[in-house]
């Protein structure tokens, strides 16, 4: 069994010198010790605001640029998708979209001049007022980096919200880096907007991204960083821990995806550093067999739709619901 978390031990672990055993075996005693057996879900909608983005990450398909798929929902657009979830049962309404577009697009700034408002987050706050007004779930908003005016704006709609840190090192911002050219995704701005929501007590969910060219010192630093964000302010609710998916038509599409003992060794270090009553996820529809992670320390497995497709990934279907009933049951 593993003492208190240690970064130098930690890196040692993930590299796989010492103890992994120990590791996963103090994982899940942490998670048995706060949440017991119980492994649980949300029931959702992936609601794609927009497709459209200022930012232009390597290893993503789900920003399109005007013409080729980048495009708003309207209200109507987006009423029908969680009227049909609330028809299902559903409980939250994911709301995912790029950053700023308007920033970069003229089309953006023209839909936004069409509906009357002046940025995407204003958009995000009408469509959450309209979602809260017109049916039964709840409105969680991941909208990219966000000021506190932003967070002020979008937190009376919204029950929570959410920004992946994906991971901490300004490396993976430089020339020929995942992140080059992506304002938003420098970690300092993206550490401010976490610790901005917690200045206002807002619920959150954040995490990290793993398998993009990080070392696995820069994961360590990443956790440790996350550890510290819940410590200020005690808002963070859930950290996902989740794998890179090598993608088609992108620049990334070649690149190895991380191999599942050393992801599930991320996981056991991520239970290990957040801490026995952290909630701690990773998504079910991105590794095929993914009960191998309920040894490794996680509580739950994040919003799962009956309905809507993972637009993020939409390579990776979500698994049955009964299907992750009966895995979770025998894991």
């Amino acid at each position: 069994m593993l003492g208190q978390p240690d970064p130098d031990l930690a890196v040692r672990l993930l590299e796989g010198d010492v103890g992994g055993d120990d590791l996963v075996t103090t994982a899940a005693r942490l998670r048995d010790e706060a949440h017991g057996r119980t492994i649980t879900y949300s029931r959702k909608v992936f609601v794609p605001v927009t497709t459209l983005c200022r930012d232009t990450c390597t290893y993503c398909t789900f920003v399109k640029p005007p013409g080729a798929g980048g495009e708003y929902l309207t209200p109507d657009d987006v009423l029908a998708i969680v009227r049909a979830g609330d028809e299902l049962d559903c409980t939250e309404a994911l709301l995912t979209l790029g950053d700023r577009p308007e920033d970069k697009w003229p089309q953006a700034r023209a839909f936004l001049e069409r509906h009357e408002v002046s940025s995407t987050i204003e958009y995000v706050a009408s469509i959450s007022e309209l979602i809260r007004s017109e049916t039964g779930l709840f409105p969680h908003a991941n909208p990219g980096v966000m000021t506190a005016s932003d967070l002020r704006l979008l937190r009376p709609t919204n029950l929570s919200m959410g920004l992946m840190l994906e991971n901490v090192s300004d490396r993976l911002t430089e020339p020929g880096m995942p992140h080059e050219g992506c304002p938003d995704k420098v970690p300092a701005v993206r550490i401010e907007t976490i610790r901005e929501a917690g200045r206002q007590r807002i619920p959150f969910t954040t995490g990290i991204l793993v398998g993009i060219g990080e070392t696995p010192s820069e994961v360590v630093d990443s956790l440790f960083a996350l550890r510290g964000l819940a410590a200020e302010h005690g808002h963070i609710q859930e950290f996902i821990i989740q794998n890179f998916r090598a993608k088609a038509n992108t620049r990334m599409r070649n690149s190895p995806e991380p191999e599942i003992p050393y992801f599930v060794r991320v996981v056991a270090l991520a239970r290990w550093i957040l801490g026995a009553e952290a909630n701690i996820q990773v998504p079910p529809n991105l590794t095929t067999d993914f009960s191998v992670y309920l040894d490794a320390g996680i509580n739950d497995w994040g919003g799962v739709s009956p309905l809507t497709i993972d637009w993020v990934n939409p390579e990776a279907p979500w698994p049955h619901l009964d299907q992750l009933r009966g895995v979770t049951e025998t894991g």
